[in-house]
């Protein structure tokens, strides 16, 4: 692996763009202080010019170079939760490059928890500027074809590290306006950041998000994930109750369509036997890691509708139902 990422450290300092494994999804890294390299990123995802990019830096120690005005609370969860899936949204340095906060005052930065991950920051000595890798809006990688299926010969070098340990992205908190407020939930669950800032969290809410409540200053701020269309498949994705999904799947095979049901935990009687089930794990955090692989998979698998049980809307599925609220965001407006 030292070769990879020796190979992968002349493409990052040539400005070139390499995909890696984080614990949470692969990303598409480029140079954070190079603006050419950056703006490669934005060409081969098809991102919006305007929508930020989250810096992956080595440790906590390099906040500073990031980051001003920081606040005592992002020292205490840096120190708990890094490396980890944790990303702070922090007023930025002045030095930060307008395409990495999308003209915002503001940068997110975490310090992901992956060997391959934390070799290649460490050889590099500074920040990598990366979103998941592949097509905007569409689903996150957990494995390194699937960036190969989705990105092809685009992405400079990808280094392999395996399936993502999560499997879903990061915990986006912003501490930049004072009170902590979250902005996406992931792979830090809310109750561990409220235990640690022994505080109940407010939860940001825009025209796009499907999150509690309304915090005015952090609802405008733009992040990853935070768009209401967004990790869909091509095939169209459905959310339904148990009790309608059987409904559904019937309606759909009797005009000839060809649909797979993801149920959870069991299988669903009374769904004819020539429609298939695809069984997920019941507990919310194997479900995480298994949902993008699964909606892969499915994705190529030539179905005209994908079908999901809708999970319970627990905390502990937060994460879990914010994904496939915005998958599903297209089919169920």
């Amino acid at each position: 692996m030292q070769a990879k990422i020796e190979a992968a450290l002349t493409v990052l300092q040539s400005g070139g763009t390499v995909a890696f494994p984080t614990e949470t999804v692969y990303g598409l890294g480029a140079d954070a202080s190079n603006p050419l390299a950056v703006r490669q990123i934005f060409k081969i995802k098809g991102r919006p010019v305007d929508h930020p990019l989250i810096v992956h830096i080595e440790n906590a120690g390099q906040l500073d170079q990031w980051a001003r005005d920081i606040p005592d609370q992002a020292h205490l969860l840096a120190e708990t939760f890094w490396p980890g899936a944790l990303t702070l949204i922090l007023q930025r340095h002045p030095h930060v490059l307008n395409e990495i906060t999308g003209g915002q005052d503001t940068v997110g930065l975490r310090s992901p928890d992956h060997p391959v991950a934390a070799a290649l920051l460490h050889a590099f000595g500074s920040g990598i500027a990366a979103p998941s890798a592949n097509r905007f809006g569409r689903i996150s990688p957990t494995t390194a074809q699937h960036v190969r299926d989705e990105l092809g010969q685009q992405v400079g070098l990808i280094l392999d590290g395996g399936a993502c340990r999560i499997g879903l992205e990061s915990t986006i908190l912003s501490l930049a306006y004072g009170k902590p407020v979250l902005l996406r939930p992931g792979g830090i669950a809310v109750e561990a950041l409220e235990a640690t800032l022994k505080m109940k969290l407010s939860f940001a809410q825009n025209k796009n998000s499907t999150a509690q409540q309304y915090c005015p200053l952090v609802g405008q701020i733009r992040t990853s994930g935070m768009m209401a269309a967004h990790y869909a498949p091509v095939t169209p994705m459905e959310l339904h109750s148990a009790e309608h999904i059987v409904q559904r799947a019937q309606h759909l095979t009797a005009l000839k369509y060809k649909v797979v049901v993801l149920t959870l935990g069991r299988k669903i009687a009374g769904i004819e036997q020539n429609i298939r089930q695809h069984t997920m794990p019941a507990q919310a955090e194997q479900y995480g890691h298994d949902l993008y692989a699964a909606l892969h998979s499915l994705d190529q698998a030539g179905y005209d509708y994908l079908l999901l049980e809708s999970p319970p809307t627990t905390r502990t599925w937060l994460a879990v139902n914010d994904r496939l609220q915005r998958a599903a965001y297209s089919t169920q407006k």
